[in-house]
């Protein structure tokens, strides 16, 4: 996890307090967005020179949260943590946040969601088509992050380049997965292959955060003094992933990893007050960490990333 470590270095000798440089601004690309907004499905904000808009392209219930999160601990821990933290230990509600980055000059989306129907409903309502798509990053492999990509009609982001980790597509590209060889496969030939602290474009920079998948990849966003992580699904839940950063997760692959990677990755955010957005976070997924014990407490945005500067 050197890279994490890297980043760390480098972000410290430029720590500034991040709020007052998010203010909203209108978008200057070739498909200019309409400027900062929140909607059904969507919220959008200024970094720096960039604007961020987070995409909610679903959301579902589920029974038995214990069997995903938890695995290692016993029931009346985790019904203990569940009642302190005001939620219920019996249900839970996932949400699948990808991330829209318009530059000033191409548009990138990180992660598409499950299917086709909900990333493209949700672009809509931020006012992009897909064909508007430059640039398609994928931060790992699993079905809820690549599902988006092509459909019945064929592929939804016709004129978009493709960039993704080397070692994750190099994993995948052997297992002879149903939704790796129908969804990312066929689109090989417009992949950008990247290793930790290479670039998606300038300012945007991949972080090995290994774990969860065999090459999952956290994002660095950086414009001018604002910062922000996509930390992806390093954690999947505020409260039984984030704050409990040992307890196992049933889709990690590798669970030792996966929370090794996550007390480093969001050790620095913490030290650095920056914010992130995480793809599983109650929408619009954007929040800072502090450390809490053994973990962190999440702390949600409210109004300090629409203020004008």
């Amino acid at each position: 996890m050197t890279t994490i470590s890297r980043r760390h270095a480098l972000l410290a000798a430029a720590a500034l307090p991040l709020a007052p440089a998010l203010a909203p601004l209108p978008a200057a690309a070739a498909a200019p967005l309409q400027g900062p907004a929140q909607g059904a499905g969507f919220n959008r904000f200024r970094l720096g020179a960039y604007e961020v808009t987070v995409l909610q392209a679903g959301s579902r219930v589920s029974d038995k949260p214990q069997e995903t999160f938890g695995m290692n601990v016993t029931p009346e821990e985790f019904a203990a943590v569940s009642a302190a933290a005001f939620i219920p230990a019996d249900k839970t509600r996932n949400f699948f946040n990808p991330v829209l980055v318009n530059t000033g000059t191409e548009l990138l989306l990180f992660d598409t969601g499950l299917a086709p129907e909900g990333i493209t409903g949700a672009l809509a309502a931020a006012g992009v088509t897909p064909d508007q798509i430059d640039v398609v990053v994928l931060t790992h492999m699993h079905g809820d992050h690549i599902g988006g990509l092509a459909g019945e009609s064929g592929v939804t982001f016709p004129n978009a380049r493709y960039v993704t980790g080397q070692a994750e597509f190099d994993f995948w590209a052997t297992q002879a997965n149903e939704g790796f060889d129908a969804k990312v496969r066929p689109l090989a030939e417009k992949m950008t292959f990247l290793q930790g602290n290479g670039q998606v474009v300038g300012g945007i920079t991949a972080v090995e955060a290994f774990g969860h998948s065999p090459g999952h990849m956290a994002y660095m966003i950086e414009s001018g003094d604002a910062r922000l992580a996509l930390t992806a699904d390093t954690a999947n839940h505020y409260v039984w992933s984030l704050a409990k950063p040992d307890w196992e997760v049933r889709f990690d692959a590798d669970k030792p990893a996966a929370a090794a990677t996550r007390k480093q990755l969001f050790g620095m955010i913490a030290s650095e007050r920056m914010p992130f957005i995480g793809y599983h976070m109650p929408f619009p997924g954007v929040g800072f960490v502090e450390v809490q014990g053994d973990g962190f407490r999440y702390v949600p945005v409210s109004y300090q990333m629409m203020l004008d500067a």
